[in-house]
Parts: structure tokens; C-alpha cells; sequence
């Protein structure tokens, strides 16, 4: 399995941004799509997580009602769509899958894309 992960970029306090994250290889692996994020200095943490077939999806409660991830089944795609973007989201995005569906943290994902910055300035 590999993941692309794209859109990142810089934009101000308050702009929306989405990000995209093209899986190719089996799906099988693929029962859950996630979103992760390390900010400089940071560990990494997660941000959302979506299960590929379902679309039921999970939030980190500092993303909540600002970000929406979603997936295109066809495309084995997922995307995070951010809104009201802040400063302490400045980071290091990194989209992954794996098999299990473990909140809140979603420890043991599989596969990890290259990260794509996000950086939000004032």
C-alpha cells in the first residue's frame, strides 16, 4: 500500500484548505483512513480517521466541528477539508490506513504517506 499525500500550503488564520491523499495498492488493508498531524517540535497526533467502506467517521476533539475528512471509495482516496484553520494547526499532515478502527488514538495504522506541511499564519 502507498499513500500520496497532497495540498498542503500556506494560508491565514481563518482560511480553509484541503488536503488530499491518493492509496493505491490492496484495499483489503485499507479498512480505516486516518489523518495525522506532528507540529515542530511535537509528537505526532491524530486528527481524524474515517472507515473506508462505512464512512463513519472520528475526530480529535481540537479538530472537532472545524475539519471534515471524507473518502472517495472509487478513488481510494480520503480527504480532510480544515476550516477556521488556527495557528496551532501549523503542521506536518500525514494520512495513513490501516485495519483496526481504534479510538481515540488509532495507534497501529499500517501504512504512512509522506506528510504534506500546512502552515497558518496571522
Amino acid at each position: 500500500v502507498q499513500l500520496q499525500a497532497s495540498g498542503g500550503g500556506l494560508v491565514q488564520a481563518g482560511d480553509s484548505l484541503r488536503l488530499s491523499c491518493a492509496a493505491s495498492g490492496s484495499s483489503g488493508s485499507m479498512y480505516v483512513m486516518a489523518w495525522f498531524r506532528q507540529a515542530p517540535g511535537k509528537e505526532r497526533e491524530f486528527v481524524a480517521a474515517v472507515r473506508r467502506i462505512s464512512g463513519t467517521t472520528y475526530y480529535a476533539d481540537s479538530v472537532k466541528d472545524r475539519f471534515t475528512i471524507s473518502r472517495d471509495v472509487a478513488k481510494n482516496t480520503v480527504y480532510l477539508q480544515m476550516t477556521n484553520l488556527k495557528l496551532e494547526d501549523t503542521a506536518n499532515y500525514y494520512c495513513a490506513t490501516g485495519s483496526s478502527w481504534s479510538p481515540p488514538r488509532f495507534y497501529g495504522m499500517g501504512y504512512w504517506g509522506e506528510g504534506t506541511l500546512v502552515t497558518v499564519s496571522s
